[in-house]
């Protein structure tokens, strides 16, 4: 139907830029245009229908389908009311040379029923002597009334479709032949409309999607359903491909009759691309997630039900993936966990703080307890809502049985420094009672035999005592080595001096081999090099029976000084030669049990020597062959200075004023007897405050003091005492059962000028006091 005389005006109105052959005109308007404007034709028929009133016409749009694609040029579009014979002239742009045309048209003011409008070329009958048609002419006026831009719909969304670059939109016919072409497809598909309009869109296809007849299957979905939707790869017209989104929708008539298809392609490479990397990167992860044994990775649903499992979750937790999928993570935990809400609380506290980070037991399924590292992380969704949990678990068992084992090492290590304070202060006052002895009872054999026989077990006691506080000491890698030049001959003499006791008991003979100069010249701390050459004479005196022979040399190589201890003792077997060193080790005979000790003594030698950077050996032909033991040290090649002569080591003084302040009453008697037997003045109290009292009046020369005292302990006393006016002068010996490095340097800052180790030897006392008595300006 064409626009009725009120839409005139609105009919007219064409926005800007639109070409001068597709804008409507009123029929006056044609009529005046010069002959070849396009619409000379239209304009002569309505001038021949003898009407020439303006008002009386309209224009509408038209579109014309040309049979043959050939030109029409100053056609004329009419169109007939079959009923009345009555033909209205319509104006056709003429030239045009398109298979689609687009067109105006005008008519008379009064309502047309629908009916046929053909295009005919001006001077060509058909063989009834009627212009013959050559179109089929679409009316658009009823359109162009709904049109507020003028342009009438379908010239609409031809302008908006051919515009479209993002989109490939063309049509087929029923076969799948290509009959429209937009510059999304050209730029997509990289084909202009004239190299593929009329061909097959298979074109578009891979050779194996064409072999297997895909092209055909989208169509008969389409037509089958009315749209199909697909997506898979397509080729362009240089040969490369793209990852194509599809839609194809099947068009029909009015009855229903399959008009062709419509089909608009999308390129999505890009997001292909972006897709299949993190498909890759996805698949990476999870390859190694799942691959990951040390950790326990997997994944909770919003209420803490395990969505994935991995093969480290599996070893670590002894479910599999089959058996806990699905269940609630709370499975995991101890039963009074579960009691207390311990699961809950720690979802919440990830979903509030992003992660949460925990240390506890968990069970595995065979009922066993970890002890388990865990690390919860909430994961959100874009739009911030929960969609569930990360959980890593770690087991960190070994680790907290390594963490139990050195709080027990450290206990252990405690309670022995407590137990060795303890087993020292009765063996103090023994010690004290032995050594009166041999000075009051040195005319008498028998009590000279009981004395010595004491002291010799006395001094097993606090070897035993010695060896745990420096094996726990040792293994802890407490040792502290104060290094200094040293001539190892020095050090074999210094121990020898101090074993000969024990030696001389068992009737055994020691023979020194000693270089006559300083050959053997090593860095080390004198202390602990004497304590090796001290262990290795006990253990040969030990294992050698009584009036056997110990043999000690020292020699030196271009690189080492060298130490041997031969015996002819009960020799080594085999099958203990290679553990001789090793803690506590016994030998099938068990030979420590047979003399007693705890079998610490050959193991404390090893670490020692391994602290200054040396070896030790063990050699023995077998049992009842004797055993040999080779300690190297590194040489030092620059010799020692020559010592100078140093006074004697026992020097005769003055009488001192002796004050001993000691809470266990045994030890503060029995070591003033000891002191008093030495020529000394000597007074005993029992408490802190006794001895701030005792000190002012007395004003002592030296004062021993016990530093475990309870109320006012030693060191509290010695900074009192320090204050006192008059005391100046005066030396303190802390007298204690602690003797590790810290210990000795806590007296020192409190004041103390001498640190004794209870049981306390009366030749080391007695070198002490004789160095005051001596002192300049004493007296």
């Amino acid at each position: 139907m064409l626009v009725p005389e009120r839409s005139q005006r609105r009919c007219s109105r064409v926005p800007q830029g639109t070409p001068a052959s597709l804008r409507p005109r009123h029929a006056h308007q044609l009529e005046r245009e010069p002959p070849g404007a396009g619409n000379g034709s239209a304009a002569r028929a309505l001038g021949a229908d003898g009407q020439d009133n303006p008002g009386a016409f309209e224009v509408g749009w038209i579109a014309l389908d040309t049979f043959d694609g050939s030109t029409i040029d100053e056609s004329v579009v009419t169109r007939s009311n079959r009923s009345s014979g009555r033909r209205w002239p319509c104006a056709a742009a003429g030239g045009r040379s398109r298979r689609r045309l687009m067109g105006h048209c005008c008519a008379r003011h009064s309502p047309l029923p629908a009916a046929t409008m053909t295009a005919r070329r001006c001077g060509e009958q058909d063989g009834n002597g009627e212009p013959r048609r050559v179109a089929n002419v679409h009316p658009c006026c009823r359109l162009c009334r709904m049109d507020p831009t003028g342009l009438g719909a379908d010239l609409q969304f031809r302008l908006l479709v051919e515009g479209v670059k993002d989109y490939a939109i063309f049509m087929l016919d029923t076969e799948g032949r290509v009959i429209s072409w937009n510059a999304g497809a050209e730029q997509i598909k990289g084909y202009s409309a004239q190299e593929v309009i009329g061909s097959h869109f298979s074109r578009f296809y891979p050779a194996e999607a064409i072999e297997r007849k895909w092209p055909q299957t989208e169509l008969a979905e389409a037509r089958r359903v009315g749209r199909f939707e697909d997506e898979g790869w397509r080729v362009r017209k240089d040969g490369s491909m793209f990852w194509a989104n599809v839609i194809i929708t099947a068009l029909r008539g009015p009855d229903g009759e399959l008009r062709g298809f419509c089909k608009i392609t999308r390129d999505l490479t890009e997001r292909k691309r972006q897709e299949e990397s993190l498909r890759q990167s996805e698949e990476r992860f999870r390859t190694l997630v799942e691959g990951v044994k040390d950790y326990a990775i997997f994944m909770l649903d919003p209420e803490g039900r395990v969505t994935m499992w991995n093969a480290g979750a599996e070893r670590i937790k002894g479910y599999s993936a089959q058996e806990v999928i699905g269940t609630h993570f709370s499975r995991f935990y101890p039963a009074e966990a579960i009691e207390r809400g311990r699961p809950e609380a720690v979802l919440a506290a990830a979903r509030r703080e992003g992660s949460f980070e925990d240390e506890g037991w968990r069970v595995r399924k065979d009922g066993s307890s970890f002890w388990a590292s865990v690390l919860v992380t909430a994961i959100y969704g874009p739009s911030g809502e929960l969609r569930g949990f990360s959980k890593i678990t770690r087991d960190l068992s070994e680790r907290k049985r390594l963490e139990q084992m050195e709080s027990n090492a450290r206990q252990m290590e405690e309670f022995v420094a407590m137990l060795a304070h303890e087993l020292r202060n009765p063996l103090a006052p023994i010690a004290n009672a032995t050594s009166v002895l041999k000075l009051e009872g040195k005319d008498n054999a028998q009590v000279v035999w009981a004395a010595g026989l004491m002291e010799r077990q006395l001094g097993q006691l606090v070897r035993l005592v010695d060896d745990l506080l420096d094996v726990s000491r040792i293994t802890r890698g407490k040792i502290a080595l104060e290094s200094k030049r040293i001539d190892l001959a020095d050090v074999v003499t210094r121990a020898a001096e101090a074993s000969r006791t024990w030696i001389d008991a068992r009737e055994q003979t020691l023979e020194l081999q000693l270089p006559e100069g300083p050959l053997a010249i090593v860095s080390g701390d004198l202390a602990r090099l004497t304590q090796v050459v001290s262990n290795l004479l006990h253990n040969a005196a030990k294992f050698t029976p009584p009036r056997g022979a110990i043999r000690v040399t020292v020699e030196a190589d271009d690189a080492h000084a060298i130490l041997r201890v031969r015996d002819n003792g009960v020799g080594i077997s085999p099958e203990l030669l290679p553990q001789v060193f090793d803690l506590f080790t016994q030998g099938d005979r068990g030979l420590d049990r047979v003399e007693g000790g705890l079998g610490l003594g050959l193991t404390i030698v090893r670490r020692l020597v391994e602290l200054h950077g040396g070896t030790v050996q063990a050699l023995s032909e077998g049992p009842g062959r004797g055993s040999e033991f080779i300690v190297r040290l590194p040489r030092l090649t620059r010799p020692l200075a020559t010592p100078t002569a140093g006074a004697p080591a026992t020097k005769a003084g003055r009488k001192l004023r002796i004050l001993v302040v000691d809470d266990n009453r045994d030890s503060a008697e029995s070591m003033a007897l000891l002191l008093k037997r030495m020529g000394n003045d000597v007074h005993a109290v029992f408490d802190g405050p006794s001895a701030l009292e005792l000190a002012a009046q007395l004003q002592p020369d030296v004062v021993l003091l016990d530093i475990g005292m309870p109320g006012m302990t030693g060191v509290d006393v010695a900074r009192a005492l320090r204050r006192i006016p008059g005391l100046a002068g005066l030396s303190l010996f802390a007298m204690t059962g602690y003797g590790q490095e810290s210990d000795r340097r806590m007296t020192r800052e409190a004041g103390f000028d001498v640190h004794l180790v209870k049981p306390i030897r009366a030749e080391v006392l007695k070198q002490h006091l004789a160095d005051i008595a001596t002192r300049p300006g004493a007296g």
